[in-house]
């Protein structure tokens, strides 16, 4: 989808590339570059940079980069015309005319606005008559009607069409009811029918304020207990967190994680709005990344049985491996924070937060547990498994306390466990040694570029082809110094693609942006633009951009006269394969 030059450039600049990213990434300034954690894989050191004067981010773990075009696109899983209207809408710009009817996102926001009406549909029916046992089960879980109000619960009637009925009345089809996942269809009949009935509905909202879908607690005896939306274009239940919408304003320094609707319910409740919830699914890497946008520190309160340990047990490398701080609360006399609150109250709870363990405390003794140390043997396996296990905590410190708590536990002296611990420390540095090796050696082959889709066959070339680039980005005047230079002789075809499209703008007197080349470039190709441009900045002056348009020139003249030798080669051949000797 072509968009006019002028419409971009105005987008761009309504849309700092920092705000934009900001809005997704805790960014840090360093120099004249802000930093923060990738959005696109888990770690644990900031290596996403932005640079605002640029107008590119770039990230130096998984390489992903590009203008603020790109980054919507990655980060939103949106297409090229789609990314451009939703910057539009976000700063309030008209998209010109190109059929966005038909697009995606249009789609998307019919849903939206879809899923929003029917949110207000449900919360009036709670008002209703036939609601009388969800009102009856509000009271008894001990909700306020500010709490009600606050997360927008309502209730679904339970009629095969009540809610069918009210959206199509308001303009909406019955095909964009089974897109929402709002509706189910007979597929004999043809016929559509509520998905969500008799139930008390929890609108889900995401980080925007958009509402993506529902889950609804039934209000009889039938199955399933809880039910969610399905997954549909606007809701992906690996990558949203109920209550994330409230809690991503909350002061509190850390975010409780439950497992359950009702338990973040309670704690908001109680004061603790900074609640989240899972959506019917276990705690995924993406959940993890998202919460890492938000906070440092996490406390898990999941359920104290077996399934609750076991996700607590999962869910904490997955935290740490995108930088958290991570503690596991125990609850002594209920099962969930909610009973707990209404059994014992807030500052009970408060005091319980403060005591939590963290979480080399919780899987030492998680682990303490598996095992019976009146037996010889069940001791020795126990200070194997736990040398493994704090072999791989961070500090020389915690591994010297948690040594002893395990020595002591097992009945041992503390030197044989710590020398255990050393000898699998030191086997699992050896690892990630080797390991680090590898990399660096790749690393140091790598000067290929990482995407496929680039490729440097004339090293010299390009390493000039790059010093063109960065030095016209910071210089655009520099084009008056390469009017003989063209577009065939870069060998790398992306550079080409680059100074046509660039001197193009610069002759046209419009300003020359990696932003502008959203359009002629692959995600790919502005991805490794962005890599280009992060490399430590060439000597800027005449005689240096000179010598990369000698080289350039030198190496397209040379590559001409090798291939017109080959071809000579192979004309030869052939003659002289067809009897015709060597002339």
């Amino acid at each position: 989808m072509a968009f006019p030059p002028a419409f971009l450039d105005e987008l761009n600049n309504r849309n700092p590339i920092e705000d934009v990213v900001g809005q997704y990434v805790a960014l840090t300034r360093k120099g004249s570059n802000l930093f923060g954690l990738c959005p696109f894989h888990g770690e644990k050191t900031a290596s996403f940079s932005v640079a605002p004067d640029k107008g590119i981010y770039y990230c130096f773990g998984c390489h992903k980069g590009g203008g603020v075009i790109n980054f919507i696109m990655e980060i939103e899983n949106l297409g090229y015309p789609d990314a451009v209207r939703f910057l539009a809408k976000r700063a309030g710009l008209e998209v010109p005319e190109d059929g966005a009817d038909r697009s995606q996102y249009k789609k998307k926001e019919r849903l939206w606005a879809l899923c929003k009406k029917a949110a207000r549909f449900f919360h009036d029916q709670l008002k209703a008559p036939e609601a009388d046992e969800a009102r009856d089960y509000i009271v008894k879980r001990g909700l306020s009607r500010a709490t009600v109000t606050r997360f927008g619960l309502g209730f679904a009637p339970n009629a095969w069409s009540a809610l069918l009925d009210a959206m199509t009345a308001k303009g909406f089809t019955k095909e964009e009811l089974y897109d929402a996942g709002l509706v189910l269809q007979n597929r004999e009949k043809g016929t559509f029918y509520d998905r969500f009935r008799n139930r008390l509905m929890f609108p889900i909202i995401d980080v925007r304020g958009n509402v993506i879908g529902f889950g609804g607690r039934v209000m009889d005896d039938s199955t399933p207990k809880y039910l969610n939306s399905p997954e549909t274009i606007i809701f992906n239940k690996r990558r949203n967190l109920f209550a994330m919408n409230i809690v991503k304003k909350s002061k509190q320094g850390f975010i409780i994680l439950t497992e359950g609707y009702m338990d973040a319910i309670a704690l908001h409740q109680y004061g603790f709005d900074c609640a989240v919830a899972s959506l019917g699914t276990s705690l995924t890497q993406e959940h993890a990344d998202m919460l890492s946008k938000y906070t440092n520190e996490v406390v898990l309160t999941y359920d104290g049985d077996a399934a609750g340990q076991n996700a607590t047990q999962r869910a904490i490398p997955m935290l740490e491996k995108t930088g958290l701080r991570v503690k596991v609360l125990r609850m002594q006399g209920a099962k969930d924070p909610d009973e707990f609150l209404k059994k014992y109250g807030a500052d009970r709870f408060k005091l319980l937060l403060e005591g939590s363990e963290n979480q080399a405390e919780y899987r030492l003794r998680s682990l303490r547990m598996k095992f019976d140390l009146t037996t010889d043997e069940q001791k020795v396996e126990f200070a194997k498994q736990a040398a493994e296990l704090i072999s791989t905590y961070g500090t020389a410190v915690e591994r010297e306390i948690y040594g002893a708590r395990a020595a002591e536990m097992a009945g041992f002296s503390p030197e044989v466990i710590k020398l255990e611990i050393n000898k699998a420390f030191k086997r699992r540095v050896a690892t990630e040694k080797k390991a680090q090796e590898k990399r660096d050696l790749e690393a140091a082959a790598a000067r290929q570029p990482k995407t496929r889709e680039v490729r440097y066959d004339n090293m010299r070339s390009a390493m000039a082809e790059e010093g063109v680039v960065r030095m016209l980005l910071r210089e655009p005047h520099l084009f008056a110094r390469a009017e003989c230079l063209t577009e065939e002789e870069f060998s790398v075809p992306m550079f080409g693609k680059i100074f046509a499209a660039w001197r193009e703008r610069w002759q046209e007197d419009l300003c020359v942006t990696p932003a502008c080349l959203t359009e002629t470039l692959t995600p790919a190709e502005m991805a490794h633009l962005t890599a280009v441009l992060q490399k430590q900045d060439a000597p800027l002056s005449d005689d240096a951009f000179d010598d990369c348009v000698r080289i350039i020139t030198e190496e397209h003249r040379r590559a001409q006269i090798t291939n017109a030798d080959d071809l000579k080669a192979m004309q030869e051949r052939l003659l002289k394969k067809k009897g015709y000797g060597g002339t």
